[in-house]
């Protein structure tokens, strides 16, 4: 896992029903973009150091999750 200052780091929902939690990651601590994060978690504002596990990605904002190839023509 990697990030960098202004992705969104989203953990799942454990159980079902469970909304998933997301905040921004304001930090990157690790080396190469690699946790701990420090987050700012969307949902109360709290600001915490995270250490992600396998229930968690990376969301890059503003940049396609993805991407076409040039040479594929879409009718």
């Amino acid at each position: 896992m990697q990030a960098e200052v202004g992705d969104r780091l989203v953990i799942k929902g454990h159980r079902t029903g469970e909304p998933n939690r997301d905040g921004e990651v304001l930090e990157v601590q690790g080396h190469d973009g690699k946790p701990p994060y420090l987050v700012r978690w969307s949902d109360d504002g709290h600001i915490g150091l995270v250490f992600p596990g396998p229930d968690a990605l990376i969301e890059r904002l503003g940049i396609p999750q993805m991407e076409v190839p040039e040479e594929v023509v879409v009718p």
